[in-house]
């Protein structure tokens, strides 16, 4: 192998490496006086070579260039041509060609050959990161030319797979969504009740139908650069990608092409960024390829304007009565508002879905949206100013109304199933989801069912309602119920009305009625479970100062006019300073009576009184465990809150008395049991009971029922072939009348009232029912007795009869004397018995009530308390009459009160309500 390829030897020289060529190039360049160049092969130690003949160092050689050449290649400078080191050129130390650098050779010095380790690391590649050349942090900072160009590699691939994107995706088909399907409804057997959907509130127009005010409105609402838009906003969509990919909240497509393909084309309203792309690639090709007037009639044709109402035409007959093309303006500036969201905008309410969306909070935004809608109609030209002065008022708007099909029963039995899908957090389901249909809904009602509570109603109507012959008495009659499954809270029957195509409002429902004495069956449970306060300790007590009370042994004050005391036997005073005096229906008095009794006579003293003992906050707890909703009961801790001045709904009290059918043990009421969709199931109902009372009380409050049934109130209900418990209840100024009652199978409530429901009419309140069919007075054991009586009759016929379970004993239930009595050993007028009976006692009261029937009056079978056998009856319906006397009760506990005065309730309240 000849000599310029033989390998190097390992040992590396001490002069080689960076630093090495660092400071070659660091070294001081200067010419010396000699003519020629050497370079030295000496020692590692010395400078560049030997000294000159004048004792100077020798130039190296190249100087300061080649230094930094050698630097750059990576190892010396180059020795020239036949210099070497102490061997001589060509010996072992000679240079050795263009590698040996001359000197050392394998016995020679050093010498100055390539160095390996005299190279900067790495190599420089195209893309120079980390940096050649640079140290530091120096090495780690992008250049502006590798920044650059990465920026621009990256936007070009973007727009390189964006074009790609745009060339391959198609413009689907009209999505199936875009038209409208059914919602099947069906009973609890599995027959079909209704449909609705589509065909009824949705007619398709042609663009030339549509008024070109409304073309604007939405415009100048919506996306003002529609008209010369590519049909998409860049920054918008920017925007909600961004939002969603951080988590913040979704946006939808910003301008009306991104709607249109939304509703139309993508049957996806889902948001997210799959079906934001999916939108921007197709909104592009639409905005490209479809004229703008297709899309704006597409566009209107599929937006939801509320109300099941899809399309343009739809929402012009279901708010203004007429056409799309007979719109004005002020018209289309309204319908343009409802596009965002008509749940909010909606003058008629929609507390259904959202208790905030009442018709005054509706009506307050429509009104500013419309106003700013024809504004921004006028700023951009397309409405002149003096045509928009000729709309100074909010447009009149239909009251809403549900279709034909829909009449009867149906239509609130579909209203109710709507909401229960709506208000289902599980299902996730949209109003606007729910219109454009295709779910199948499985509802809990049975139809045997419906049909008997509204035969029950209808024959009482119509043997006693005649508006005609007793306008001022008889007008305005409404009745509602409900009829609950104690054993899983399903909902089998209701009756929201006369007609669901005549009279809106779901009497079943909500309706504002107050609830009267059926409330206080809560205020007995709760003194039974959390007991009575001790007088001589502060508010806040727990269980162990308090006493449990039994509503045998248990006796209160019934006296009429009764002075309401305080927990702790201080007299309780209104914010205004004045006394509650308590009356009884009719002014009738009572001697000191246990609270079985109390609850037969439906007496108000010793139930309002038991309340302020127990506290208020712990009856209305014992309320909403049973079932009641919080927001439905009154918020002011006041004496007449046990008496039922709250206004639930027939639903509710049905369900919170299964609660007690139930042994204490609540199933929250529901009606709707599974929800479909394309044959999938949705939603399925599963039953959660949760227990509330314990079995005592529970037993205790349904004994205590049985009783009211049997020899009180409520003897007009009681059922031929089994046992029944209840309670009727009625109110102030006889505006309304209850009976809620139950059998171990069964809960019902029923109730009656007169309230104008003509939403034209100013001013709507409770009327009362003075009067009302042909009697003096309407009781919860007149009407609503009856009705319950028929209706559980027909509803139980061919089912098994079964007994409640016996009353449990109570444990450390102790006999508690309350309302002013004087002794803690009282002369009851009736003697109580030792333990809990089940067979309540029939014994009339000696204390005569302080009003007695017109003896010249015919009796009739509702009047009460005239008895048809002749005589007064011992079960008056409490409740009616006003408060404010300012006698002193008597100080004996067993004397019947008597009134000097009799003064009306202050500032109309609802002192005396009961019953």
């Amino acid at each position: 192998m000849s000599e310029h390829r033989r390998k190097m030897p390992q040992q590396q020289p001490p002069s080689g490496g960076r630093a090495a060529a660092r400071r070659a190039a660091q070294q001081p360049m200067g010419r010396g006086p000699a003519q020629g160049r050497e370079v030295s092969t000496g020692s590692p130690s010395a400078s560049y070579g030997p000294p000159s003949s004048y004792g100077e160092e020798q130039r190296p050689y190249g100087g300061r260039a080649e230094a930094r050449r050698a630097a750059q290649r990576g190892g010396r400078r180059r020795a020239p041509e036949g210099a070497g080191g102490p061997g001589g050129p060509g010996g072992p130390g000679g240079p050795g060609g263009r590698r040996g650098g001359g000197g050392g050779g394998r016995s020679g010095g050093p010498g100055r050959g390539r160095n390996d380790g005299g190279r900067p690391p790495g190599k420089k590649r195209i893309i120079d990161y980390p940096r050649y050349g640079k140290y530091g942090w120096r090495r780690w900072m992008p250049s502006w030319k590798l920044t650059t160009g990465l920026f621009l590699t990256f936007f070009g691939g973007l727009m390189g797979a964006a074009t790609i994107a745009y060339a391959m995706v198609g413009i689907p088909d009209e999505a199936i969504s875009a038209k409208q399907q059914n919602n099947v409804f069906y009973w609890s057997d599995g027959t079909q009740m209704a449909a609705t959907g589509g065909e009824v509130n949705r007619q398709i127009v042609a663009y030339a139908q549509i008024p070109r005010a409304m073309q604007d409105a939405v415009v100048s609402a919506e996306n003002k650069t529609f008209w010369t838009d590519s049909g998409i906003d860049p920054m918008g969509i920017g925007r909600a990608v961004w939002n969603m990919a951080k988590g913040g909240e979704t946006q939808g497509g910003s301008t009306i092409t991104q709607q249109y393909v939304k509703n139309n084309r993508l049957d996806d309203q889902s948001q997210t960024v799959t079906r934001k792309v999916k939108e921007l690639f197709i909104s592009m090709r639409v905005g490209n390829e479809k004229d703008k007037s297709e899309i704006m009639a597409g566009y209107l044709n599929t937006s939801y304007y509320g109300r099941g109402a899809y399309g343009i035409q739809a929402a012009a007959r279901t708010y203004f009565g007429k056409n799309a093309s007979q719109l004005n303006p002020s018209e289309c500036a309204f319908l343009a508002s409802l596009l965002k969201g008509a749940t909010y905008y909606d003058p008629a309410g929609s507390v259904d879905i959202d208790p905030a969306a009442t018709a005054q909070a509706n009506t307050d935004r429509a009104q500013k949206r419309w106003t700013w809608i024809l504004d921004e109609m006028v700023k951009d030209g397309s409405l002149p100013a003096t045509e928009r002065a000729k709309y100074p008022e909010f447009p009149k708007v239909k009251p809403r109304t549900q279709g034909a099909q829909l009449g009867g029963q149906i239509g609130y039995l579909v209203r109710t199933a709507q909401k229960s899908v709506l208000n289902n957090s599980e299902l996730g389901i949209s109003e606007q989801d729910l219109a454009r249909g295709g779910y199948e809904i499985y509802t809990t009602f049975d139809k045997k069912k419906v049909n008997a509570l509204e035969k029950a109603v209808k024959s009482v109507y119509d043997e006693y309602i005649d508006p005609k012959k007793r306008p001022d008495k008889d007008s305005h009659v409404q009745f509602g119920g409900a009829s609950v499954n104690p054993e899983t809270g399903a909902i089998v029957a209701i009756y929201g009305g006369a007609n669901a195509t005549t009279h809106f409002t779901n009497n079943a429902d909500e309706t504002g009625a107050q609830v009267g004495s059926t409330f206080k069956p809560f205020v007995l449970a709760a003194a039974m479970r959390d007991g009575v306060r001790n007088p001589k300790m502060g508010a806040e007590q727990d269980a162990s100062t308090r006493t449990l009370v039994d509503p045998d042994k248990s006796y209160y004050n019934a006296q009429n006019k009764l002075k309401i005391k305080n927990y702790d036997g201080s007299i309780w005073h209104d914010e205004n300073g004045r006394e509650w005096l308590q009356v009884n229906d009719d002014d009738a008095s009572y001697k000191n009576i246990n609270l079985r009794t109390a609850m037969m006579k439906s007496a108000n003293s010793p139930y309002v009184q038991l309340g302020m003992d127990v506290g208020i906050d712990k009856v209305r707890q014992a309320a909403i465990d049973a079932g009641l909703r919080e927001g439905s009961l009154v918020k002011a801790n006041v004496p007449s809150f046990s008496l039922g001045i709250s206004n639930p709904s027939a639903i509710r009290m049905a369900g919170a008395y299964a609660t007690f059918a139930n042994n204490g043990e609540r199933n929250d009421v529901y009606s709707v049991e599974k929800v479909l969709k394309q044959g999938q199931v949705k939603y399925k109902h599963e039953a959660r009971p949760k227990r509330v009372f314990s079995t005592a009380v529970a037993s205790n409050v349904t004994d205590v029922l049985k009783s009211v049934v049997k020899g009180g109130t409520g003897r007009k209900a009681a059922l031929d072939d089994r046992e029944a418990a209840g309670k009727t209840g009625t109110t102030d100024g006889n505006n309304s009348a209850w009976f809620v009652g139950y059998t171990p199978q069964l809960s019902t409530a029923i109730d009656m009232y007169r309230f104008a429901d003509d939403e034209t009419l100013k001013d709507r309140k409770f009327l009362s029912m003075y009067g009302t069919g042909d009697q003096p007075k309407i009781h919860g054991n007149s009407f609503p007795s009856r009705i319950w009586h028929d209706y559980m009759t027909e509803a139980l016929k061919g089912t098994e009869a079964k007994s409640f379970p016996a009353p449990e004993p109570l444990g450390d239930a102790e006999g508690v004397y309350g309302g002013g009595m004087v002794s803690p050993t009282p002369t009851p007028t009736e003697t109580p018995s030792s333990t809990p009976s089940s067979t309540p006692s029939t014994q009339a009261p000696t204390g005569k009530p302080s009003k007695t029937p017109d003896p010249g009056k015919t009796c009739s079978v509702w009047d009460w308390p005239c008895d048809p056998n002749g005589g007064t009856s011992s079960g008056q319906d409490g409740g009616g009459s006003s408060g404010g006397a300012t006698t002193t009760p008597p100080t004996d506990p067993t004397a019947t009160a008597t009134s000097t005065a009799g003064g009306g309730k202050p500032n109309g309240g609802t002192w005396g309500l009961g019953g």
